[in-house]
């Protein structure tokens, strides 16, 4: 029998199969279709692009405008994961109003998460957030950065049993809770673990992505261009000369093309306010994936 490794590895290779949004017209300026990969604790296929909502998505009434375009191209792209939670100011009363008025909350995957200090607290959080966002449910709920994470992964997983919750996980942002989390991970099992990785920040390479490979956990990854600081580092520098081998032709697809190309990584969720960078992330989702000696020439790179 494949071990889970092996799995991964495969799946990684098969990750080209395109699935469309049937109610939505591809942009001609996107690729012709987006990646899938499986969350390994009931095979749903999700598209490997997702997005996140931390700054891009904590607008006043003004800043709501380009984001419909951005939902609009996201959905149009094959995409569908989008990940907020009630920390992000008022992420989540945008993002629900938004899929309300452009009537897209059956073709998103959508996340929050659980950011209390007690069962009661999180109760009540979890009930604001269906509010805000303007839903009965959700497709995955985690807990926000480990917080009470024993007492709020017990809700969430009761939430899931009463059918309010798909899949339950949990997430963090820094290194430093890396060993932790890996820690948790092994042990509970969750649907998913949503983590911090990118070329010049590799360190969940350690631990928290084998424990996942290893456990069967789908992994959601955040930051995948380290805050910002990779674009900085690449400035005025040209692509490496197999770029268009893999399809990518900017270091924004590059950068996430890397996190792609892990196989235990499952979706990788970068954050924009901006219709065209919102197209640019999106055809990271298609092409080969980045080949071992590939990854090396990144890393040696970013060293």
């Amino acid at each position: 029998m494949a071990s889970r490794r092996e799995f991964l590895s495969a799946a990684v290779a098969a990750a080209g199969a395109v699935a469309l949004r049937p109610a939505f017209a591809l942009s001609p300026a996107l690729p012709a279709g987006m990646g899938m990969r499986a969350i390994p604790s009931t095979g749903e296929m999700i598209p490997v692009i997702g997005m996140g909502t931390s700054g891009s998505f904590e607008v006043d009434a003004a800043g709501r405008e380009p984001l419909k375009e951005v939902l609009r191209r996201f959905v149009a792209g094959g995409a569908s994961v989008i990940d907020t939670s009630p920390n992000y100011s008022n992420a989540e009363d945008v993002l629900g109003d938004l899929m309300a008025e452009l009537g897209l909350r059956d073709s998103i995957f959508l996340a929050t998460k659980l950011a209390a200090d007690s069962r009661a607290a999180g109760e009540a959080q979890f009930a604001d957030s269906l509010r805000r966002l303007r839903t009965d449910k959700v497709e995955l709920l985690a807990v926000h950065n480990l917080r009470d994470w024993k007492t709020q992964l017990a809700l969430a997983r009761e939430l899931k049993a009463q059918g309010k919750v798909k899949y339950v996980g949990l997430t963090h942002f820094r290194d430093e809770a890396h060993d932790t989390l890996a820690d948790i991970v092994a042990a509970e099992k969750p649907d998913f673990v949503q983590i911090n990785y990118a070329v010049g920040a590799p360190n969940a390479e350690k631990r928290v992505l084998p424990a996942a490979a290893d456990g069967g956990v789908a992994v959601m990854v955040n930051r995948a261009f380290d805050d910002g600081r990779l674009f900085s580092r690449v400035a005025g520098k040209p692509l490496p000369g197999w770029a268009a081998e893999v399809g990518v032709s900017s270091w924004a697809q590059m950068f996430l093309k890397f996190a792609l190309s892990h196989p235990a990584v499952t979706v990788v969720i970068p954050a924009t306010g901006k219709p065209d960078r919102q197209s640019d992330n999106l055809r990271a989702g298609s092409g080969a994936s980045l080949d071992a000696a590939q990854r090396a020439q990144l890393i040696a790179m970013f060293a």
